[in-house]
């Protein structure tokens, strides 16, 4: 068993598809498929269960594929101390966000203190986030809502409170707090391209009773402008009507929290730049609470 054959069983894993896995390592596919049966029958079990086209890991791959990512995490931790110990280094962190709004605020002053960091930060939803980190190919994740994951560390960065934004003269403008079936008649705005979001505030309308109706699907600065026409309601986070200084109102419901959550592999280990960057996150959510609370 070579770490190569590893390499090509884990690309073919995540791809679920041995043409597109030959594509991304650059190899052909009869070669591919023959290194993936050479390691089933090395291992004397089928690794891949195939479907037409596609192919799923088997119970078996599922367990080399764990043992796979923890043998190339500790290759990666090798090849990590050595730089260390040669004080090559380098301060380059790489983090994946689902939402650009998780790292504002706060980049600034992470700069400053650290001038000399290299931030990589790319965009990604959940599922994403979790492979890369699994894959030790980003440091760092942040994520709406914890990734849970037998290999992977989170912490809550905060519980943030949804609000209700209207109109400014919207009938409910004034009030303390509503429960959100006062406005199951109510048409909805929402923002575009954030399913992990969108699904979330769908499912807090039908937790009171109702499947909310979309008139507008659209970015956050459409969203303000569309707002301002009397033209729906929206669920938002209570950060962000602070920022963009939006009418709004407080939710009764009990579910109207949105959990932030920072991810990183747990058997990883972080320089520490990474470590620093990761701290400094921490850190700042925990001494700004009140830019998440209605």
């Amino acid at each position: 068993m070579e770490l190569l054959q590893l390499k090509y069983f884990q690309t073919v894993a995540y791809t679920e598809h041995i043409s597109k896995a030959a594509t991304q390592l650059n190899i052909a596919q009869p070669s591919l498929s023959l290194t993936i049966k050479r390691l089933e029958d090395e291992l004397q079990t089928n690794l891949f269960d195939r479907k037409g086209r596609n192919i799923q890991l088997s119970s078996s791959g599922k367990i080399l594929l764990k043992h796979v990512n923890r043998i190339f995490t500790e290759i990666e931790n090798a090849q990590m101390e050595i730089k260390a110990e040669e004080h090559q280094m380098l301060n380059s962190i790489k983090i994946s966000i689902s939402n650009s709004r998780f790292l504002t605020g706060l980049i600034s002053g992470y700069i400053n203190e650290f001038p000399h960091s290299k931030i990589l930060q790319g965009i990604g939803i959940r599922d994403e986030i979790m492979t890369s980190l699994k894959k030790g190919e980003i440091d760092l994740g942040i994520t709406g809502h914890p990734i849970e994951d037998d290999e992977i560390e989170s912490h809550v960065l905060i519980d943030e409170d949804i609000v209700l934004v209207l109109p400014y003269g919207h009938r409910l403008t004034g009030k303390g707090d509503i429960s959100l079936r006062h406005v199951s008649n109510e048409v909805f705005i929402t923002l575009a391209n954030n399913e992990e979001y969108s699904d979330f505030t769908t499912m807090l309308c039908e937790k009171a009773g109702f499947t909310p109706t979309i008139a507008f699907e659209v970015d956050s600065s459409l969203l303000v402008e569309i707002i301002k026409l009397d033209q729906g309601v929206a669920l938002l986070p209570i950060s962000v009507c602070k920022a963009l200084g939006l009418n709004y109102i407080k939710i009764k419901d009990s579910a109207a929290t949105y959990s932030v959550g920072l991810s990183w592999l747990k058997h990883k280990r972080l320089s520490s730049a990474v470590s620093a960057f990761r701290d400094f996150i921490v850190s700042y959510y925990h001494e700004h609470q009140h830019l998440f609370k209605a």
